[in-house]
């Protein structure tokens, strides 16, 4: 089973991101969102992401103009009548998956394999949206943010996922560079429940006054490794999306995974990270942290 020809539904950060790693790696890909404004954005967002990794060494000036060639964008699904793999990278909302997924299976090949990058959703949950035939080809890749420099993808399999196609897309995976890891298909998977349990405690310090977020991020980088700190990454990922896998979390395991208040406050203040001005901490109009 090759996978050569890629589809990537969500011009988001996600998706486009990981649209980038495949065209990186000399694969053909098809980044389609319905909005064209938001695909011309996305692509002019690649541009840049492109150009800053080249002057971090990450890229060279020959890995561009490569890379950009590879992906075509597109306003229709049916545009993905041909794609080996289409990885749905859309909103984490049941719903709105349920009307992508409505919309593919009537455009895809029949042996084509679905991936969904949900950070939370139960896998067999989704593949209950597609014909018997279909749910076979469906599973999870959970990529991380930011995709161009993270390696992890969380191999997710459904009820009725078929093996062949886990280890195809398994090995797509690891051809573009990722380091896949193969979890059972849990509510919030593997690394978001670690993760999620974390800034559960991270927050309870800040609510009890014991802590700043700045000297937590500060802490968690120098004391723990981390590359980021707790609240850094959330407002890198929005309080939207916190929120949204908080409350699935929830659902699922009951006080284990409890939303905190102060999450549900940001979200309500509109404070929702770096790209909307503000959230645990302030950035100015370029997303430079300004306090």
């Amino acid at each position: 089973m090759t996978i050569q020809k890629i589809g990537v539904c969500g011009a988001g950060m996600m998706g486009s991101e990981i649209a980038l790693v495949f065209a990186l790696a000399d694969r053909k890909v098809r980044l389609m969102d319905t909005d064209k404004a938001f695909v011309d954005k996305a692509m002019k967002k690649l541009e840049a992401t492109l150009d800053s990794g080249i002057g971090r060494g990450f890229y060279t000036e020959a890995d561009k103009p490569r890379a950009l060639a590879n992906i075509e964008t597109s306003t229709d699904v049916s545009s993905f009548g041909d794609v080996d793999m289409v990885i749905e990278a859309v909103t984490e909302d049941q719903a709105v998956k349920a009307k992508v997924y409505k919309d593919l299976d009537a455009v895809l090949k029949p042996d084509a394999i679905i991936a969904s990058n949900t950070s939370s959703i139960s896998i067999s949950v989704l593949a209950s949206n597609f014909s018997e035939a279909r749910q076979k080809n469906f599973l999870g890749l959970h990529f991380f943010s930011p995709v161009t420099r993270m390696k992890l993808v969380e191999v997710i399999s459904g009820f009725d996922s078929d093996p062949e196609v886990v280890k195809a897309a398994t090995q797509a995976c690891e051809d573009v560079g990722k380091s896949p890891i193969q979890v059972k298909d849990v509510v919030g998977f593997a690394v978001n429940r670690i993760l999620f349990a974390m800034w559960d405690e991270a927050i309870r310090l800040v609510e009890e006054g014991a802590c700043t977020p700045e000297d937590i991020d500060t802490g968690c980088k120098l004391g723990l490794g981390h590359p980021v700190g707790p609240f850094e990454l959330m407002d890198n990922i929005t309080l939207d999306l916190t929120l949204k896998v908080s409350q699935i979390l929830e659902d699922a395991y009951g006080d284990r995974m409890h939303t905190r208040p102060t999450i549900k406050q940001l979200h309500a203040a509109g404070r929702l990270g770096r790209r909307y001005g503000r959230g645990w901490y302030r950035y100015d109009d370029k997303g430079k942290r300004v306090g």
